[in-house]
C-alpha cells in the first residue's frame, strides 16, 4: 500500500467546529491546518481567493428538510494516495492536506492530481448538549455525504460503517454505534475513481481529457460533508407533489424508527394556509386553497413546517422546507401541434445548456454565490430554463433554482460513450443510480424533465430505452421524461418511441423534429458559436461549432440562430431550444462567459431581447403562412446542366440563364449519358446564381459516381451565409448517400459502391415538412425537416459549404443535373431517372 502515514495521539489533530445558520447560512470554523496550501489554477474565478479552511462551502446543504442542529465538516482533512483500499490507516496521520469538498483533481482541493484511489482522513468532537453516544439519551449521530465519486467506504473509529457506490448520489451513515464515549473521533473515508477506464457512470469526466467535449475527472469527496443529531424516530425525507386540480400538495412524511403521526402546516408569509395531519410514511393532501402558482415569471414559494410525533402531543423531530405549487403537461396549440405547458399554459422551453464545470473547483463551484451566479445569469439572459447536462449538482443548486424561477431538465451521467455496449453488471448499476436520482430529486419545485440518454452514450438498445423511459415516468408521473435527447445523433440506439418528447440535437442548428400524436418535440442541444478571449481560456486554443471573430459577430450569430428556433417554433411546434452553452468549458469556447466567468462575450441586451422575442411569440398559434405555389410543372425543371459540351471551362444551363463556371479543374470525361464532369475533390461549379427559395418547395436530381468512399461529399448544394441550404450527397459518418439539412439526414439504407452511377433526388415537401430522397427512381428514405433556412447564396455542383468554408469537396462524376422549384412526386422522379436525364 502506498499510503505514507506517522502514528501520533488521535486527539492532536482535532479541532472545534461551530453551529452555521440555517439558509443561506455562515460561516464554519473548520480543521484549518497550516500546511494547506491551494494550488493554482489555469484560469481563476471571481470567487477563487474566497476559498479556504474557513469558507469551504459552509452553508446549509439541504434546503428542503432542514434543523436548528447540525455541523459542517468541510475543510481541511488529511489526504493520502493508496494502491489499495484494503488496509485502512487507522489512527494514523496521513502526510496530504486536502480542502474537502473540493475535488482532488482541482486547484481548490491543494492536491491537483489524478488518484486512482485515495484516503482521507480527520476526526471532530461530537458537541455538547447533542447526547449523542454517551449512554444517557438514545439520540442518534448521522453522518451525511453530499457525493463522493465512486466507490467509498466510510470508517469510523476503525469500524466500518458504509460501503457505498455512484458518484451523483448522497448517502448517510449512523455512527452513533462507533463513537466513543467523549473525547475525539475518527473518521477515515477511504474511495475509488477509475473515472472512464471502468463502465461507471461518469457524464463527460475523463481520466485524459480531450481538446473537444470531454473534460477532467472529478474523484473523491466533491459535495459538502456534515452531520446532525437525530432522534431514533425521526423524519427522513419528504416527498412532495403539487396537485393543481384539487388544489393541494401531495406529502409524504418518510421516517425511520417505526409508526409516528406527522403534523404539516403550509404558509405563505406568517398567514397559515392549510395543514394536515396524518400516518407518516403514507401519502396525505395538505389543502393549498387558491394556491398562488409558481413560474418563471413569478416564482413563489410556500413555506413548510413538519412534526413527527411519537405519541401523544410530544413532538419528538421537527423540520423545515418550502414547495412550489405548478403542473408540467402537454396539450395541443391553435396550430394542432403537441406542446408542453406550465399550470395549463403553453410555455416555450428557452434553455442554456448547462455543465457546471470550474476551472478552480472542476466539479464543485468555489462558493455558493458562485453556484448561484450561473443560474442568476440565465435569467438575465432571459433563459426560462437550464438543461443541467449529464452531472447531478448539489441540493443548493436545486433551492437557487427554485428561488430564481428557473424550469430544469436534469439529465442522468452517461457511462463513457464506446463502440461496445456495457456489460450486464454496469447496465444494472446505472440503471440503479438512475432511479436514486429521480428519488432523491422529484420534490424540487424547479425540475420538470427527466433526462435518461445522452446522445446513445452508454446506451445498449432501443428496447431497453423504452423500458427505461416507462420505468422513470411510473416512478415519477408528476414530471416530463426525455427517453433520449439527441436521439438522432451519434451513437444512439434510435426512436425508442417512448417516453413524452422526441428531442434532435443540431449543431449549429437549430433542430427541427415534429412532434406527433403522444410526444412533444425539442431542440436538445443547437448553437454553439465560439470566440476566443486570449488570456481567458484553458487551452491556448479553442473549439467550437462555428468560430467568430468578435464580440459584435458573435452576438449577431446568436441573434441569426435563435430567429430560426423562433420559425422551428412556430413552423414545426417544437417546445424548446437547448443553446450550447452558459460558458466556455475547457477547451470549448462556446459560452456566454469565459470559463472564468470574467467576460461577457456576447452583447447581453440582444441576447435578452431575441430570448423573450421566443418565449413570447413561440405559443402554439403557428405562423399562418400560405403553402408555397405548385411551381413551375415540366420534367426539365427551372435549371438543367447535361454537361453535353465536353470541353471548356463553363457548362451551359439548358433551361434557364445560370450558366455553370468551373473553379478548380474539373475535367471531362464520359458520363451517364454522352459527356460529364469528373471531379477531384478540390474541384466545383459554380452556377453564379441562387437557384432556389431554400425555404419553399423544391427537388434536385443528379446522376452520380464515387471514385472513393469514406468522408463527406455533396454533389449539389445552395450556399448560406454560414453553411448550406441544403445537401445532396454522401455522408461519410453513415457510409450511405442522403438528402440534408445540418442536422438532419434523410439517408439511404445500403452504402453505395464506388465506380456506378447512380441517380439521386432529393425532395423538399413543405407541406409535408419533409426532406426525402430517392435512389435510382425508388424512395429510400423521409426525414421531418419542418423549416429550412434562408440560402441566398449561388447553387454550386460538387462542393457544399459549412461554418462559412468550402467543405465536402466531390470525388468523381456527376451527369444530367436537374434544379426544379417544386416538390416532385414519387411518380414523376421514376420517370425522371427512367429517361436517364
Amino acid at each position: 500500500m502506498r499510503t505514507t502515514v506517522r502514528r501520533r495521539v488521535l486527539g492532536a489533530v482535532a479541532a472545534s467546529v461551530t453551529a452555521v445558520a440555517l439558509i443561506p447560512g455562515v460561516s464554519v470554523t473548520a480543521s484549518a491546518d497550516p500546511e494547506w496550501k491551494p494550488k493554482t489554477p489555469p484560469l481563476s474565478t471571481p470567487w477563487t481567493d474566497q476559498v479556504g479552511p474557513d469558507n469551504a462551502l459552509p452553508e446549509y446543504p439541504r434546503p428542503q428538510l432542514t434543523r436548528d442542529e447540525w455541523r459542517n465538516l468541510n475543510g481541511v482533512w488529511e489526504f493520502a494516495g493508496a494502491d489499495s483500499l484494503d488496509t485502512p490507516p487507522v489512527g494514523e496521520t496521513l502526510d496530504e492536506r486536502i480542502l474537502v469538498p473540493y475535488p482532488v483533481e482541482s486547484a481548490l482541493s491543494g492536491i491537483q492530481r489524478t488518484e486512482d484511489r485515495m484516503w482521507y482522513r480527520r476526526t471532530f468532537e461530537v458537541p455538547r448538549g447533542w447526547d449523542v453516544g454517551d449512554g444517557r439519551r438514545d439520540d442518534r449521530l448521522m453522518l451525511h455525504f453530499g457525493a463522493v465519486d465512486y466507490d467509498s467506504q466510510v470508517w469510523v473509529n476503525g469500524k466500518l460503517m458504509a460501503v457505498h457506490r455512484g458518484g451523483f448520489d448522497k448517502f448517510s451513515v449512523d455512527v452513533t454505534d462507533a463513537l466513543n464515549r467523549r473525547g475525539p473521533q475518527e473518521i477515515l473515508v477511504g474511495v475509488e475513481d477509475l473515472t472512464d477506464a471502468t463502465w461507471q457512470a461518469v457524464g463527460k469526466q475523463r481520466r485524459t481529457p480531450d481538446r473537444g467535449i470531454f473534460y477532467t475527472g472529478s474523484s473523491g469527496i466533491w459535495q459538502t460533508v456534515w452531520m446532525e443529531p437525530v432522534a431514533p424516530k425521526h423524519i427522513t425525507e419528504l416527498e412532495m407533489a403539487p396537485d393543481l386540480a384539487d388544489g393541494s400538495l401531495k406529502l409524504n412524511v418518510e421516517s425511520a424508527g417505526g409508526e409516528a403521526t406527522v403534523e404539516a402546516i403550509a404558509y405563505d408569509g406568517r398567514r397559515e394556509v392549510g395543514r394536515v395531519r396524518g400516518p407518516a410514511n403514507s401519502d396525505l393532501r395538505l389543502p393549498v386553497p387558491d394556491a398562488k402558482l409558481w413560474s418563471p415569471d413569478d416564482p413563489f414559494l410556500y413555506d413548510l413546517k413538519v412534526r413527527l410525533y411519537d405519541r401523544g402531543r410530544h413532538a419528538v423531530d421537527q423540520a423545515e422546507s418550502y414547495f412550489g405549487m405548478r403542473e408540467i403537461g402537454m396539450k395541443p396549440g391553435a396550430d394542432g401541434k403537441l406542446r408542453m405547458t406550465l399550470n395549463g399554459e403553453i410555455v416555450f422551453h428557452m434553455s442554456t445548456l448547462d455543465q457546471g464545470y470550474w476551472p478552480d473547483g472542476i466539479y464543485t463551484a468555489p462558493t455558493d454565490e458562485a453556484l448561484a451566479f450561473d443560474l442568476e445569469q440565465h435569467k438575465r439572459l432571459g433563459f426560462n430554463t437550464v438543461r443541467k447536462h449529464i452531472k447531478v449538482e448539489p441540493d443548493r443548486w436545486f433551492y437557487h433554482a427554485d428561488r430564481l424561477g428557473l424550469l430544469v431538465w436534469q439529465d442522468m451521467p452517461s457511462m463513457k460513450a464506446d463502440p461496445n455496449n456495457p456489460p450486464v453488471y454496469a447496465q444494472k448499476q446505472w440503471e440503479s443510480e438512475l432511479h436514486r436520482m429521480v428519488e432523491e430529486h422529484d420534490h424540487w419545485t424547479s425540475v420538470v424533465v427527466w433526462v435518461p440518454f445522452n446522445e446513445g452514450w452508454g446506451e445498449w438498445d432501443r428496447e431497453a430505452t423504452g423500458r427505461i423511459a416507462d420505468e422513470i415516468k411510473a416512478q415519477d408521473p408528476s414530471r416530463l421524461v426525455n427517453a433520449h435527447s439527441g436521439v438522432n445523433c451519434c451513437d444512439s440506439k434510435g426512436d425508442s418511441g417512448k417516453g413524452d418528447m422526441i428531442d434532435h440535437h443540431a449543431y449549429v442548428g437549430p433542430a427541427q423534429p415534429a412532434p406527433d400524436e403522444n410526444r412533444v418535440s425539442a431542440d436538445g442541444e443547437h448553437g454553439g458559436f465560439g470566440l476566443e478571449v486570449e488570456g481567458h481560456m484553458w487551452f491556448g486554443e479553442g473549439h467550437a461549432y462555428e468560430m467568430t471573430d468578435s464580440k459584435e459577430a458573435l452576438t449577431r450569430r446568436y441573434v441569426e440562430n435563435q430567429r430560426e428556433v423562433l420559425a422551428s417554433a412556430q413552423s414545426c411546434g417544437i417546445s424548446g431550444a437547448v443553446y450550447t452553452q452558459i460558458t466556455d468549458v475547457e477547451h470549448e469556447v462556446n459560452g456566454f462567459f469565459t470559463y472564468d466567468r470574467q467576460v461577457e462575450k456576447m452583447d447581453f441586451d440582444q441576447v435578452r431581447a431575441i430570448n423573450e422575442e421566443i418565449i413570447a411569440e413561440a405559443d402554439g398559434s403557428g405562423t399562418g403562412t400560405e403553402p408555397p405555389g405548385p411551381g413551375t410543372p415540366g420534367a426539365d425543371g427551372i435549371h438543367y446542366y447535361p454537361f453535353s459540351e465536353g470541353s471548356g471551362t463553363t457548362t451551359a444551363d439548358e433551361v434557364g440563364d445560370a450558366d455553370g463556371t468551373f473553379v478548380g479543374n474539373p475535367t471531362w470525361t464520359e458520363g451517364r449519358e454522352g459527356s460529364g464532369l469528373q471531379f477531384d475533390g478540390s474541384s466545383s461549379v459554380d452556377t453564379g446564381a441562387s437557384l432556389l427559395d431554400t425555404t419553399g418547395n423544391y427537388s434536385v436530381a443528379a446522376w452520380v459516381k464515387l471514385d472513393s468512399r469514406g468522408g463527406f461529399a455533396t454533389a449539389v448544394s445552395q450556399d448560406g451565409s454560414s453553411d448550406s441550404g441544403f445537401f445532396l450527397q454522401y455522408s461519410g459518418a453513415d457510409d450511405r448517400f442522403a438528402f440534408s439539412f445540418v442536422g438532419i439526414r434523410a439517408t439511404a439504407p445500403e452504402p453505395p459502391e464506388t465506380g456506378r452511377w447512380y441517380h439521386l433526388v432529393g425532395v423538399r415537401d413543405v407541406v409535408s415538412g419533409t426532406l426525402k430522397l430517392y435512389v435510382d427512381g425508388q424512395e429510400v428514405a423521409s426525414r421531418t425537416a419542418c423549416t429550412g433556412s434562408d440560402a441566398q447564396g449561388n447553387t454550386v455542383i460538387g462542393r457544399a459549404k459549412f461554418g462559412g468554408n468550402p467543405v465536402d469537396h466531390w470525388r468523381g462524376g456527376i451527369d444530367q443535373v436537374h434544379v426544379f422549384d417544386r416538390a416532385l412526386p414519387a411518380d414523376e422522379v421514376a420517370a425522371l431517372h427512367q429517361s436517364g436525364r
